[in-house]
């Protein structure tokens, strides 16, 4: 999807306030002055309520730059905002009812852990999935490694993008791209520390892999 992953596409922030220790609009602020194009906000432990107002919030910003903008989870309010698109883990509603919903004009992501969940959201229409963890992350509830392995086989067995994520740090960027990723997804390895400079740095070794 070359709106999505296209060029300097292919670093995907998704938000973490306890990460970045800023508020969301702060955090993107920074990330997007430093040159990252798309943002997922993914918020788990606050209000629907303020899950829309933070949306709203990003809409905004993400708008005046031109940076593609996908909410976690909630299609209502990735709707309400008009938000660019929808990312969708294994326990939300199943894609093709999404699609239907959302229409064919905006992002469908989905979270897949397995070669066979790769291809089921494929099959049911997804534009591209995450793939991971692909190493050992410290985000809650994400689950074994899934390995560089993995990512190489799902690639030769779908078309559509795949966003790795899961513990990709700049050391581990490259090796990630050269395995079949489109982009890399990352919370802390960018909201940790100085935001621009982590973003610059991954952005650069993303240049380096094209």
């Amino acid at each position: 999807m070359k709106r999505l992953f296209s060029k300097n596409r292919r670093l995907y922030l998704i938000t973490d306030t306890d990460a970045s220790g800023l508020t969301n609009v702060e955090a993107v602020r920074m990330a997007i002055s430093a040159g990252i194009k798309t943002i997922q906000l993914r918020e788990k432990h606050i209000s629907k309520k303020n899950i829309y107002r933070e949306a709203l919030a990003l809409r905004k910003l993400t708008l005046r730059n031109g940076v593609t903008l996908i909410i976690n989870d909630h299609i209502d309010i990735a709707l309400a905002v008009d938000a660019d698109g929808v990312h969708l883990g294994q326990d939300d509603m199943p894609v093709k009812e999404a699609r239907k919903i959302i229409g064919r004009r905006k992002i469908l992501g989905v979270s897949t852990h397995s070669l066979k969940q790769a291809l089921d959201a494929e099959a049911s229409g997804a534009d591209y999935i995450g793939f991971g963890p692909v190493f050992k992350t410290a985000t809650k509830n994400a689950g074994e490694p899934k390995g560089i392995a993995l990512l190489k086989k799902i690639r030769e067995q779908i078309n559509i993008p795949i966003a790795a994520i899961g513990g990709i740090t700049h050391d581990k960027a490259r090796e990630v791209f050269n395995n079949g990723a489109d982009a890399i997804a990352v919370a802390s390895g960018i909201l940790s520390g100085d935001i621009k400079e982590n973003a610059k740095r991954f952005l650069s070794i993303i240049a380096s892999c094209q």
